[in-house]
């Protein structure tokens, strides 16, 4: 499908084949509440042939998005509760979040700031908004790393990355800087030279999360874009959203993950779905997703095994909410599981060789 530019209405949508006339009037209404936005690249990967195309299910509005459940909520993780100044979010003692910008090229349906982002949402920083967010990570020698996120902070243009990045070379106590974005994936062309450049120049340690939930989305030119960060220093994490209709199931997890390290990026994060206004259709239990991530263990490598975790609703941070391998048994004694499920006493209960000599 040969696209230029990002769609951002259901008309457009309609246009570029991947809606029919029928559903413009249901997605103008979800579209009035969500901002709307797919890249020329992600249209690039959907069929629209395929109703259950995991690619336009992250992406093309649907109208479950108008259900809302009794549990859902417009901020699922509390990032208000915890933003002492604007733009800042300072839930953990050595960290904070910096959003300096509520816009992204790509709005994911499931987004857990599905009210913040878009046109219509919390906007740009002011200058003064964000000198006031840079005083206070200044003013708080306990901040050691700072994560840009939002909105997607590599939309930004490299002059302007250069100016946040110089302003926390400025700041002796942070020392890492992590930027969480989906551009390498959805936009890779924006990850030039001059971009590469602007996140190195702080000199200080810096780490791009990237977030990407099918292996689809790692095509050759998101992988020579990961390349273009990686080869010049610059290390990479991974961060997905476990999804019902994309990536629930086993093969198609294993092959992201794989996908991730054969990038050079380093599996981090499989988030539980947040309670966001009307994801409801994208949430699995807790229990499914256990399930899932313990059939990870023993059949794929070590380094492509992300933890799975929960924001606790509220603003109370992240739990690792993955399967424990281990119970306790008798006092010291624990029963341990393999990745086959298999039970086994750990310390080993039957007697060895040198036990009997000894």
């Amino acid at each position: 499908m040969n696209v230029h530019r990002s769609l951002k209405s259901p008309e457009e949508l309609m246009a570029a084949g991947l809606v029919p006339p029928e559903r413009l009037a249901g997605l103008a209404e979800v579209a009035s509440r969500y901002a709307v936005a797919v890249t020329p690249a992600m249209v690039e990967l959907i069929d629209p042939a395929d109703p259950d195309d995991p690619i336009a299910r992250q992406f093309v509005p649907s109208e479950a998005e108008l259900t809302i459940l009794p549990e859902e909520r417009a901020d699922p993780i509390g990032d208000l509760a915890h933003s002492p100044v604007e733009g800042i979010v300072h839930r953990y003692p050595d960290r904070v979040l910096l959003k300096a910008v509520h816009v992204c090229p790509v709005y994911c349906r499931f987004c857990f700031r599905r009210e913040m982002v878009g046109p219509a949402g919390l906007g740009t920083l002011s200058g003064q908004a964000l000198d006031a967010a840079f005083n206070y990570i200044a003013s708080h020698a306990e901040i050691w790393e700072v994560i840009l996120t939002g909105g997607d902070p590599l939309v930004l243009s490299a002059r302007r990355l250069g100016e946040l990045m110089a302003r926390l070379a400025a700041i002796p106590h942070v020392k890492v800087v992590r930027f969480h974005t989906r551009v390498p994936v959805v936009e890779p062309e924006r990850v030039d030279e001059a971009l590469v450049r602007a996140l190195k120049s702080c000199g200080k340690a810096v780490y791009v999360a990237l977030h990407a939930n099918h292996p689809r989305e790692l095509t050759p030119a998101a992988r020579a874009a990961c390349a273009r960060l990686v080869d010049n220093g610059i290390a990479m994490v991974s961060q997905s959203v476990l999804l019902k209709g994309v990536n629930d199931d086993p093969q198609t997890l294993a092959e992201l993950m794989r996908a991730f390290v054969e990038t050079r990026v380093k599996p981090y994060y499989l988030h539980h779905p947040d309670l966001a206004p009307g994801t409801s259709h994208f949430r699995l239990s807790i229990a499914e997703g256990q399930a899932l991530v313990a059939g990870l263990r023993g059949r794929i490598s070590g380094l492509c095994q992300p933890a799975y975790v929960l924001d606790i609703p509220g603003g109370h941070g992240k739990a690792d909410i993955g399967l424990s391998a281990v119970r306790p048994m008798e006092e010291g004694c624990y029963s341990v599981a393999d990745y086959r499920g298999e039970e086994h006493a750990y310390p080993p209960r039957e007697k060895t060789g040198l036990d009997e000599k000894t």
